[in-house]
Order: structure tokens, then C-alpha cells, then sequence
């Protein structure tokens, strides 16, 4: 008798283990549920500096293709077109012909690394403008790696900055801006406060 009430504790104490523990999984998941919710809120305020001047913006929370990322944009000036192969952040309103193209676009090649995109990048860059820049690391507006264009020194001179981002599972994001010369603190200034808000979901 004393033997079996020892193997039914035994038995009991082990399931009273398992149901504490998924009890605690349990929780914990529903935690980390609420903290992704509270992190990922459908509206903000920002302030970034545009032409020298601090600037509160409200942004809107929009999830790309796929919800492979989440990024937060001024709706007030930029709207997100999500396409086949690509997302692209561009004006509201359609600028005037006279003005060379403003967007930002968001390319995820999931099997590509990213020194072999930049190796790619670099040379298409070299073809489209006059002075390309050494690639280089960067941390902001987020970790990555930065190709910058430009060509021409006027006013309304094409300008791109390319960035190149690891998915963390052997591919890359491409997130390239274009916008001119003029618009370098104006939509160029707020397309870095946007990329500052640009996350990997996993």
C-alpha cells in the first residue's frame, strides 16, 4: 500500500506540474500578445525635423505584404500602394509633372542575402546616376546598410537613397527613396522619420 500511495503521488505531483506550467505558458502568451498590441498601436505622434524646424506628426500604423513588416506613415501626405512584388509609400496627391518622382519603396527578396543585393545595387545605381557613394553601415533610421545617388547638382537633380536590410533568415528588404535636391529636408527628412518606424514582424 505504501509503495502504490508513492507511485500515486509521484504521478499526481508530476501532473499537477504540467498543468502549472502550461498555465504559466499560457499567461506568458497572453502577455506577450498584449505587449505586441501595445507596441504596435494603430496611431502615434512623432516629432521629426523637418528644414530645421521640429514638427508633431501624426502616423498611422500600415502593414506591408504579407504583414512581413510594419511601418507607421503620415496619412496626411503619403498614402501606401501595395503591389504584386513591391509596396510603394508615395504622395497623396500627384506632384506636378515638373517635379521628378517622390516615393519610397519596400522590396522583400527572401532568398537573397545582403551582401550579395548590394553587390547587385551597386552596379544598377552606377548605371542610373552620375555620383554613387560607398556603401556604408548604418544604425539609423535603421540598422542596415545605405547606397546613395545623385545626379546633377539643380534644384530638381534625381536623388535615391537605397537601403538594404537582413531579414534575419537569409534574405533581404530593399527600401528605396527617390525624391530631388530641394525635397532633401522636406520629403527626404520625412521619409527617415518613417524608415524610423519600420519593423520586421517574424
Amino acid at each position: 500500500m505504501k509503495k502504490r500511495s508513492k507511485v500515486f503521488l509521484t504521478i499526481l505531483a508530476a501532473a499537477v506540474t504540467i498543468l502549472l506550467f502550461f498555465n504559466i505558458q499560457t499567461d506568458a502568451g497572453m502577455s506577450f500578445i498584449q505587449q505586441m498590441k501595445d507596441i504596435f498601436i494603430p496611431e502615434k505622434q512623432i516629432t521629426q525635423s523637418i528644414e530645421g524646424t521640429e514638427e508633431i506628426t501624426e502616423v498611422v500604423l500600415q502593414e506591408g505584404k504579407d504583414t512581413e513588416y510594419v511601418i507607421y506613415i503620415d496619412e496626411e501626405r503619403y498614402k501606401l500602394v501595395q503591389g504584386k512584388n513591391s509596396d510603394v509609400i508615395t504622395t497623396r496627391e500627384p506632384l506636378e509633372e515638373r517635379y521628378p518622382e517622390v516615393s519610397m519603396e519596400i522590396e522583400h527578396f527572401k532568398d537573397i542575402a545582403p551582401e550579395e543585393m548590394i553587390a547587385t545595387l551597386e552596379s544598377e545605381l552606377a548605371t542610373e546616376y552620375t555620383k554613387v557613394t560607398e556603401t556604408e553601415a548604418v544604425k539609423e533610421p535603421l540598422a542596415g546598410f545605405k547606397l546613395h545617388g545623385i545626379s546633377g547638382s539643380e534644384w530638381n537633380s534625381p536623388v535615391t537613397n537605397v537601403y538594404v536590410v537582413d531579414n534575419k533568415n537569409g534574405g533581404s528588404f530593399v527600401i528605396t527613396e527617390k525624391y530631388f535636391l530641394e525635397a532633401a529636408e522636406g520629403h527626404g527628412a520625412r521619409f527617415y522619420a518613417m524608415l524610423q518606424q519600420f519593423e520586421i514582424v517574424e
